[in-house]
């Protein structure tokens, strides 16, 4: 009787045969991280002409190559070829994100750790009289970030490059996350608000 060996997926065979699909995300996640052919090419050691022709499916990376890839994008291989991935949905449960509280500001991350994540949003939680920005809180976003709040419930009070933004329940407000800004409550009762931030957007 014969028996069919069946690859982990972390068996050399499993990976040789998901690298022909990498190509569609090696270019996504370059193009997602602000990174030109040539930015790739100088992170990985791959060149610019190889990363050509595996984004556009041309050729199909060796595993040395695929893992210089990966490297060049801060991913391991095992992300890049999402052999870690176990379903295109990740659920996160109330009571297990990542939170964080300094003084009267409290906040949790409702977008769990994704490799090539370009946005993130958080519940935040103010209590009368405090405001975001201390120690501890998220420092100033990278260049080009963009961030939308949403005041859930209570009033908030955006502070931005010198300028106050007055929000109250149901408003929200979009503006360049990569400028000096905070939020305050000057309210009688704890605010609760969203926060979407989109990493890395080249304003028009």
């Amino acid at each position: 009787m014969s028996v069919t060996a069946t690859a982990s997926p972390d068996s050399p065979t499993a990976i040789a045969e998901e690298i022909p699909a990498t190509g569609p995300r090696v270019k996504a996640l370059r193009e997602a991280g602000g990174l030109s052919l040539r930015d790739l090419a100088e992170r990985s050691g791959v060149s610019a002409p190889m990363l050509s022709q595996v984004e556009r499916g041309e050729t199909s990376p060796t595993l040395s190559v695929a893992a210089k890839i990966a490297a060049g994008l801060d991913l391991t291989l095992s992300q890049l070829l999402r052999l870690d991935e176990s379903s295109h949905a990740v659920v996160s449960r109330e009571g297990k994100r990542r939170r964080y509280s300094h003084g009267g500001h409290t906040f949790e991350e409702l977008t769990p750790p994704l490799p090539g994540q370009r946005a993130d949003v958080s519940l935040h939680v103010l209590k009368p009289e405090s405001a975001t920005g201390g120690a501890g809180d998220p420092p100033i976003h990278e260049p080009g970030s963009r961030e939308t709040a949403v005041v859930v419930v209570g009033e908030l009070t955006l502070v931005i490059d010198g300028a106050r933004h007055e929000l109250g329940t149901g408003d929200s407000v979009t503006f360049d996350a990569d400028l000096p800004h905070h939020f305050e409550n000057h309210g009688a009762e704890e605010t609760h608000f969203l926060a979407v931030v989109a990493a890395g957007l080249r304003r028009s």
